[in-house]
């Protein structure tokens, strides 16, 4: 702790975000995009599809049971060229890339207990919302995700035409009294063409940073930023190499930029690739909604929310509702009527969510939590209401 203004107890917090362009999120975008592809022709398909990627090279594998005719080629080169990894100077091209299949069926032993309505693993799964934001989430990861998203809209926009795919962003909050105050400090990191370095090739330009902080930062950040925060952009001076080329991807190794930056906990298990059987998935975003409805009904200003299930069990072994000392009432008294008005088999998760549409390759970059669009079913706050009447 830090002792800011006086007497009152400050602390800084800090949240990293990606583009669609980072090895990993390709790899995830991928993964999402062949669940998507197979969940158009059969809604009921059992999907754990992971993704590596390296320079020149792509290799998919999982385990798939499906009635679906997939032409996985098709489906991952089209994913890279929407990503932007559309010629060579990038390092990585959908045209040239080398593609490697290796994808199974899902193993019979699992199936027998999914099969009856059991969850797809054992595990824990976390959801957490706070008031922070309108968006309910910790202000630190929503503003590295706007930033990340920033970059992506101003290089496919052409706003600023030398910026690549891969690009990372990160944002440090200051709170006082546990609530966010400023934004303290800022880093851009972001691929590029070498026409913005400067003569000795080493750095870009002062004029491109300037760019991107008109461009991408102040337009985000807007009010949080003051003359004290500092501002980083390709603090080691230069970002030529990028994606693939200069870094390996694998699926589901961003868990914590795909839920709360660090605020809350993670029970363990990634999202991408895998249908809503799977609990590390539908569970998470189910969590996830109790957690938003709590807070969104006013009987907490933050909540954790965590479900446990055994494979091929369908109730949950286990329910938390934590309030961090917060709320109106205990989570004693919530974690009955959190059983009565949410249901929390995999199968009543999945209709309830409505988790069998191919809505899943719009979540694979920039949070799967916070998001205003309205597949992400798991955002509404439709229960807040009944909530509160349960509660009275």
């Amino acid at each position: 702790m830090n002792k800011t203004e006086g007497s009152a107890k400050g602390y800084f917090f800090t949240s990293e975000s990606v583009t669609e362009g980072h090895p990993d999120k390709v790899c995830d975008m991928v993964s999402d995009s062949i669940l998507d592809a197979i969940l158009k022709q059969d809604a009921k398909a059992r999907v754990a599809c992971e993704t590596f990627i390296s320079k020149g090279l792509l290799i998919v594998g999982g385990e798939i049971t499906t009635t679906a005719k997939l032409n996985a080629r098709d489906v991952i080169k089209e994913a890279i060229k929407k990503i932007g990894y559309d010629r060579p100077s990038f390092g990585f091209d959908y045209n040239t890339c080398a593609i490697m299949d290796t994808i199974n069926s899902q193993s019979p032993d699992i199936a027998q207990g999914v099969d009856v309505g059991g969850a797809g693993d054992q595990g824990l799964m976390i959801g957490y919302a706070c008031k922070e934001t309108p968006e309910l989430m910790p202000l630190p990861i929503i503003l590295a995700h706007k930033l990340a998203l920033r970059l992506t809209e101003v290089r496919k926009k052409n706003i600023l035409k030398y910026l690549g795919p891969d690009g990372k962003s990160q944002v440090t909050v200051e709170y006082v009294n546990w609530k966010p105050k400023r934004v303290d400090a800022v880093v851009i990191s972001t691929q590029h063409t070498e026409e913005i370095l400067d003569k000795s090739g080493k750095k870009i330009t002062e004029k491109s940073k300037k760019e991107i902080f008109d461009k991408v930062i102040k337009p985000v950040l807007g009010k949080w930023i003051d003359k004290n925060t500092k501002i980083y952009i390709n603090p080691t001076g230069k970002f030529l190499v990028g994606g693939p080329i200069g870094d390996t991807g694998l699926t589901g190794r961003k868990i914590i930029v795909d839920t709360y930056g660090g605020m809350a906990a993670h029970g363990g298990g990634a999202f991408s690739g895998k249908d809503s059987t799977k609990v590390d998935r539908s569970a998470c975003y189910m969590a996830r909604h109790i957690a938003k409805n709590i807070v969104a009904a006013g009987l907490a200003n933050k909540c954790t929310v965590q479900l446990a299930y055994a494979i091929g069990v369908a109730e949950p072994v286990s329910i938390m509702v934590d309030t961090h000392h917060t709320g109106k009432v205990s989570g004693g008294v919530l974690e009955p009527i959190v059983r009565k008005l949410f249901p929390l088999t995999p199968k009543g998760i999945i209709e309830y969510l409505k988790l069998r549409r191919p809505i899943f390759s719009k979540t694979a970059a920039y949070g799967h939590f916070g998001r205003n669009d309205t597949d992400f079913t798991w955002e509404k706050t439709n229960k807040a209401a009944e909530l509160q009447k349960a509660v009275k």
